[in-house]
C-alpha cells in the first residue's frame, strides 16, 4: 500500500484519530471457529540465517488525536482520566536458531503504521503493529504470514472502523493464501501472534501458543492464551469437531491446537476441523502503569514462566534501558535453561525513560509476640 504521511483531511469529527466520517457501525462480535490437523515434520527454510536483532522507536498519537470522550470503534475506548497520556515506542528484537537444525521463526516490527496505511482509511493519528510467528513444517508459512497479514489487515473494508472483524479476515485470508499459492509448500505451517495499537487502544490476536505479557509496574500480565491441545477450551473443541489428543498432540502429530497454513492435511477450505486459524482476542487501553509488552514465541515460555520474564526485564530497562538488549538477555537465559527450539523475542516499551523503582512502604506497626508464644519458640530453637 502507498505510505501515507500526509493524511487527507476530515471532512467531519474526529474520533480517537480517525475521521469519523470514515467509521461505520461498532464491531459486531462474532466468534466462528475454523480448524484442522498437521503434522511434526520438519524442511529447511529458505536462505534464512540463524540469528536476528534489531531496534528502532517512534511516537505514538499527538494530543489531538487524544482528547476526552474520544470513542474507538470496535475497541475499547480509553477513559478520561488518563487522557493526558501519550505512550512512547521503543522496541528491540532477537532471534536464535537454537539447538534446532533450521530457523523457521519470523517476526515483525512496525513502529509507525501511519507510513503504511492509505490515506483512505482516515488514519489521522499513529499506530503500531509487532507480531512474532512460529513456523513448523518449513519457512513458507511464517514467511509468507509475516510479510502480508499487516497489508491484509489494513486493505480490509472493515478497517479502521471494525478493527477485531478487519483482523479475523486477514486471519482467514492469510490461511486461504497459504492453500492457493502455488509457489508455497502447503504442508508448512504457523503460528500468529500479533500486537496492534491504535492510540492507546491495544489489541493482541493470538492463533498458537507464542504469548504476549504485559510489564504493568513490575507485574505479569498474560494478554493470551497458550493454544495448547491439552488446554480445557481447546480440548473440548478439538473433541468436539471429531479430533482426537495423543500424548498431548494433536492427532498425535501436531503440538499446538491453532495454526495458519498446513492445507495438507485441512481438507476443503470452509470445512471445520479440529485445527483451527482462528484467532483469539484480548485489549488493553494503555496506561502510565503499562511499562513494556513481551511477545514471544513458545521456545521462551517452555523454560521460563511469564513474571520471571517481566522481572528480568525491567531489572535490565532499569541498567541500561535498551529494549533490544533485553531481548537479547532473555534468549541467552533460555538456552542456559536448554531451550530445545528456535527463539524470538520482542519488547515493546511505552516510555522513554526507564521503570521507575518500586518504594515498598515501611510499616509503623510494632509486632510483638506473647510470653507463652516465646517459650514455644525458645523449646522449638533448643531442640535444633
Amino acid at each position: 500500500m502507498a505510505p501515507g504521511t500526509n493524511m487527507s483531511p476530515c471532512n467531519g469529527e474526529i474520533e480517537n484519530g480517525f475521521c469519523k466520517g470514515n467509521m461505520s457501525a461498532i464491531e459486531e462480535n462474532q466468534e466462528v471457529s475454523d480448524g484442522l490437523n498437521q503434522p511434526n515434520a520438519r524442511k529447511p527454510p529458505r536462505n534464512h540465517p540463524g540469528m536476528r536483532h534489531c531496534i528502532s522507536q517512534a511516537s505514538l498519537a499527538g494530543t489531538s488525536a487524544l482528547e476526552p470522550n474520544t470513542v474507538m470503534l470496535g475497541l475499547k475506548s480509553p477513559s478520561s482520566d488518563n487522557c493526558a497520556y501519550v505512550p512512547i515506542f521503543r522496541s528491540g528484537s532477537y532471534s536464535e536458531m537454537g539447538p534446532k537444525q533450521y530457523m523457521e521463526d519470523e517476526h515483525i516490527r512496525v513502529d509507525n503504521l501511519r507510513e503504511h496505511v492509505d490515506d483512505s482509511k482516515g488514519l489521522l493519528s499513529q499506530g503500531a503493529y509487532y507480531g512474532v510467528f512460529d513456523g513448523h513444517g518449513g519457512v513458507d508459512a511464517a514467511s509468507f504470514t509475516q510479510k502480508n497479514l499487516l497489508n491484509f489487515i489494513l486493505e480490509d473494508s472493515h478497517f479502521p472502523s471494525m478493527v477485531k472483524k478487519a483482523v479475523r479476515n486477514a486471519f482467514q485470508k492469510a490461511d486461504n493464501e497459504l492453500s492457493d499459492t502455488k509457489s508455497l509448500d502447503r504442508s508448512s505451517g504457523t503460528t500468529a501472534l500479533i500486537a496492534l495499537i491504535l492510540g492507546r487502544t491495544m489489541l493482541i490476536a493470538n492463533a498458537g501458543d507464542s504469548r504476549a505479557v504485559l510489564g504493568k509496574r513490575g507485574r505479569a500480565i498474560e494478554l493470551s492464551k497458550d493454544h495448547k491441545p491439552n488446554a480445557t477450551s481447546e480440548k473440548l473443541r478439538i473433541e468436539k469437531l471429531g479430533g482426537v489428543i495423543f500424548d498431548g498432540y494433536l492427532n498425535g502429530q501436531l503440538s499446538v491446537a491453532r495454526a495458519l497454513g498446513d492445507w495438507h492435511i485441512k481438507g476443503a477450505k470452509g470445512s471445520k476441523g479440529p485445527l483451527s486459524s482462528e484467532p483469539e482476542f484480548e485489549e488493553v487501553v494503555l496506561s502510565e502503569e503499562d511499562e513494556f509488552l513481551i511477545i514471544g514465541c513458545d521456545g521462551l515460555w517452555d523454560v521460563m514462566s511469564s513474571q520471571y520474564a517481566v522481572t528480568i526485564v525491567r531489572k535490565e530497562l532499569m541498567l541500561h534501558n535498551d529494549p533490544e538488549k533485553c531481548s537479547k538477555f532473555l534468549v541467552k537465559e533460555a538456552l542456559k535453561r536448554n531451550c530445545c527450539d528456535n527463539l524470538t523475542v520482542v519488547v515493546i516499551c511505552f516510555s522513554r525513560d526507564p521503570p521507575p523503582r518500586i518504594e515498598i512502604p515501611r510499616t509503623t506497626r510494632r509486632r510483638s509476640i506473647s510470653a507463652e508464644g516465646l517459650d514455644l519458640l525458645k523449646g522449638v530453637l533448643s531442640d535444633i
